[in-house]
């Protein structure tokens, strides 16, 4: 493969021993022919003329982690951004940050610690920031904050025609819009500006409660967060416990006001009966550490789908249960949203579910696969609405519909025939 000037030794080929780790995703083994390695702009124009003249499937990826594996591929090529790693203040007074596309959330973090700043950003420090900040952001701040994507004032976008756009609320306003939740198959965004909030230290809580199988302490749970103080968000994942379930629920609080801190974790210990509880004060940047750091060399083989729900019933709850206990035993996490994430309007960004409480996860792992998280998907497949780009393994129509419903979706694909009408960005969405 002949090298571009731009990019004379940032083209990765089979044999170079940088090779094997840069190949992969954290859920999928890739074999692409080529992973090229642009460290401004300029250079990622010429990664994607080099790659479309190749006419070789194209995947484009930040920071690795994304499920469905498509940011590699096999015999394609791949434009990694990871040298695109710098974070920088732009206006301390506004709060304003610049962040470019290939940078993980543990280095936005380390970065803005300093200043007293945070971002709230997923919930591993390995995840690359372009993948989460163009697909949602559903992070440890989530109820207090939102999501990523609602706080990305401006992005500087690659298009598939090699234009370098600057998009923001004057300039290219539609295509900062299909950014904020749909930002893929528009072109490469390699760097944003968001909006971050002062946070140096918030309250942290570990929580393991054993779960009945009619899931009542999980109705508590989802009960208490809806009406909870907007600094609480959770994640809680269900795991076996003898002929039981246990949920370890990770209780983030965004305050170091340990008086506020107790009084918003303390009615997640009457859920149900509590096996284990820690609490502590902690930097933010403890929550994506760098200790995250590290290689994706599809480490982590798994098939995931998802699916929000805007209260939970004693029926959702018990087939939350069932789903988690069952034949097929799926690993079901659920993320409390609500809060800040539900008051921006639902058309305001290209991430339409402003009304739901709940995000609820269900992965399969090795020897499982589609047909067996399908199977265990089942019971809640009827009760959950829409989906969340970042937790759905599966591209196609039927994802796209659940992921950018009705009037969402039509604009989504009005957009991305605008910005990108070859289909570049698209091919992998496999859409008719």
């Amino acid at each position: 493969m002949t090298s571009p000037a731009a990019l004379r030794g940032r083209i990765v080929v089979p044999g170079d021993d940088r090779y094997h780790l840069l190949r992969s995703t954290y859920t999928t083994v890739a074999r692409p022919a080529a992973v090229l390695l642009p460290e401004n702009a300029e250079e990622v124009v010429a990664a994607l003329r080099h790659a479309r003249e190749q006419g070789l499937p194209l995947s484009v990826r930040s920071g690795g982690h994304g499920l469905s594996g498509r940011s590699s591929n096999d015999g394609g090529v791949v434009i990694d951004l990871s040298a695109m790693n710098r974070v920088e203040v732009l206006d301390r007074a506004a709060r304003i940050v610049r962040v470019e596309a290939g940078a993980r959330w543990a280095q936005v973090a380390q970065a803005l610690a300093p200043y007293g700043l945070a971002i709230s950003s997923g919930d591993h420090g390995n995840v690359g920031v372009g993948g989460l900040a163009t697909g949602g952001g559903i992070g440890w701040l989530v109820r207090r904050y939102g999501l990523t994507i609602d706080h990305i004032r401006a992005a500087e976008v690659v298009l598939a025609d090699g234009t370098v756009v600057r998009a923001d609320a004057d300039h290219e306003p539609d295509l900062l819009w299909a950014v904020r939740g749909a930002g893929s198959g528009v072109g490469i965004v390699v760097a944003f500006e968001i909006e971050a909030i002062e946070l140096r230290d918030i309250g942290y809580a570990q929580i393991a409660v054993e779960v009945d199988r009619g899931g009542r302490a999980l109705r508590r749970w989802a009960d208490y967060l809806a009406e909870a103080p907007r600094e609480l968000s959770t994640a809680v994942t269900l795991l076996p416990h003898g002929r039981s379930l246990v949920a370890s629920i990770t209780a983030v609080v965004a305050t170091a006001d340990e008086r506020r801190v107790r009084a918003a974790v303390e009615p997640l210990l009457r859920i149900g009966n509590t096996l284990d509880q820690h609490a502590q004060l902690a930097p933010y940047p403890a929550l994506v550490s760098t200790a995250h750091l590290h290689a994706n060399v599809g480490q982590q083989p798994s098939t995931t789908t998802n699916g929000l729900l805007t209260g939970m019933t004693d029926e959702d709850a018990a087939a939350i249960v069932a789903a988690a206990g069952g034949r097929h035993q799926a690993l079901i996490n659920m993320r409390s949203v609500g809060g800040a994430v539900n008051d921006v309007p639902a058309d305001a960004t290209a991430y339409a579910h402003r009304h739901q409480g709940t995000l609820v996860v269900a992965t399969a792992f090795p020897p499982q696969r589609g047909v067996a998280l399908d199977a265990a998907w089942r019971p809640l497949a009827d009760r959950v609405e829409g989906a969340y780009v970042g937790f759905e393994s599966r591209p196609g129509e039927s994802a796209f519909e659940r992921v950018y419903p009705g009037a969402t979706g039509d604009r989504v694909r009005r957009l991305w025939k605008r910005y990108d009408p070859d289909g570049v960005f698209q091919a992998l969405w496999r859409l008719p």
